[in-house]
């Protein structure tokens, strides 16, 4: 007799290869155009990127002369506490103090992996499985998956170019239930450039205390505004709000030091030490030399900063000119950050070349095609019909890519 065949009962079906909490996350939209661009380019192709957040500009001499002196001191060399060197934490404080009038201590700030750690931390220690944060809409690729991922469940809020892209209270009334534990706000926007008032960040933060709920707010771009507009930090002007209400920020937009890899968040004591035991298991300290760079950075004048942000300020002019001149698309001006954010409805269910256009990442599929030019489409911050484009790059380049868009979508009939 032969030997039975027991396959079946001795190995049960295989268990998936991928978990379905990590299968279930999108690729970063805004980054996974910026390397078809960038790959584009390498194989010689003349592609212009309009699709990451990050300026064309080098990291300021004098931050990168302290972080080529932290190379050569020892103490750099090993691991340091993981919610920040000490000095760092005390500065971060410091500044956020000068900047935006909100007085907080060293033990209230916690120095991330760059800003996106800080967003995902932050929605890790407060949320439960189930809890609801209510989102606005557009909104940055990476705010979803963070919630999901921590467990939340993203309650989308949508306000159009009618309104600046900017949601009311009312919106927020209405999608508030028992569940709703956290409101995300972000001004300036990522994507829109849009700018909450002082007005209008009061009422929301009053109705927010009201109903207890808390608030992360992403300042990230808070030196970038323009037209008279300013940034508003929500605690500042609704004091009481300050014990429910967390505030991300780093480095990398204002100081052009994306690759540097350091943000941070700060909030009440409790978040923060329950914040940092996170961080202590998931990657202890950010990288010392970045974190002495950052320092030199937050304790330095903004003479680097203001001239960068005078170049935005030109480049955002340039560029809604350009975009508002083309059949179809309609460009609100925005008041901070480096994006506009141009509805093209008009232009799906058009034909360009011979297909329809079906929507807007079919859209920017055939920009990129045909115009080598690179731009994220508005699915990607949750409102299909829109684009989305950084002016953060060279001025040569800002006009010889949206030019060569206007003489392709001049085709679309």
């Amino acid at each position: 007799m032969g030997t039975p065949d027991t396959t079946t009962e001795n190995h049960p079906a295989e268990h998936p290869r991928v978990s379905a909490r990590i299968g279930g996350i999108a690729e970063s939209a805004t980054l996974a155009v910026d390397a078809k661009a960038k790959a584009l380019k390498a194989a010689g192709r003349p592609v212009i990127g309009f699709g990451a957040g990050e300026p064309d500009f080098p990291t300021p001499e004098a931050i990168v002369a302290a972080a080529q002196a932290a190379c050569a001191d020892p103490r750099n060399h090993r691991y340091t506490p993981a919610a920040g060197l000490p000095e760092l934490r005390e500065a971060v404080a410091a500044k956020t103090r000068r900047d935006s009038g909100y007085e907080v201590t060293a033990s209230q700030v916690l120095i991330t992996n760059g800003g996106k750690q800080a967003v995902y931390q932050a929605f890790a220690t407060i949320l439960d499985p189930g809890d609801e944060v209510l989102l606005p809409a557009p909104y940055w690729t990476t705010y979803p998956e963070a919630i999901t991922l921590a467990g939340g469940v993203p309650v989308q809020v949508t306000a159009d170019e009618s309104t600046d892209y900017l949601v009311t209270v009312e919106q927020l009334e209405a999608a508030r239930t028992p569940r709703t534990k956290v409101l995300l706000l972000c001004s300036p926007s990522n994507p829109t450039g849009s700018v909450y008032g002082r007005e209008q960040i009061t009422e929301i933060g009053e109705w927010a205390l009201e109903h207890g709920l808390w608030v992360i707010t992403d300042e990230i771009y808070e030196h970038l505004v323009y037209d008279g507009a300013e940034s508003v930090s929500l605690p500042v002007v609704v004091p009481a709000m300050a014990d429910r209400t967390i505030v991300l920020n780093g480095v990398a937009k204002t100081y052009a030091m994306t690759g540097w890899r350091v943000g941070w968040l700060i909030g009440p004591q409790d978040v923060v030490k329950a914040a940092a035991n996170l961080q202590s298991h998931l990657t202890s300290n950010v990288a010392n030399v970045s974190q002495r760079a950052a320092l030199e950075a937050v304790s330095g004048p903004l003479d680097a900063v203001h001239e960068m942000r005078a170049a935005f300020d030109r480049r955002r002019r340039a560029i809604v000119d350009l975009l508002s001149a083309i059949p179809g698309v309609e460009c609100p001006t925005p008041k901070g950050a480096f994006y506009v954010y141009p509805s093209v409805k008009a232009l799906i269910g058009k034909r360009l070349r011979g297909v329809e256009i079906t929507d807007t990442v079919h859209l920017a599929a055939l920009v990129l095609e045909h115009a080598e030019v690179a731009v994220v489409p508005g699915e990607a911050f949750g409102t299909p019909g829109y684009l989305r484009l950084s002016y953060a790059l060279g001025d040569d380049d800002l006009k010889t890519g949206v030019t060569r868009m206007a003489e392709l979508l001049a085709e679309v009939q």
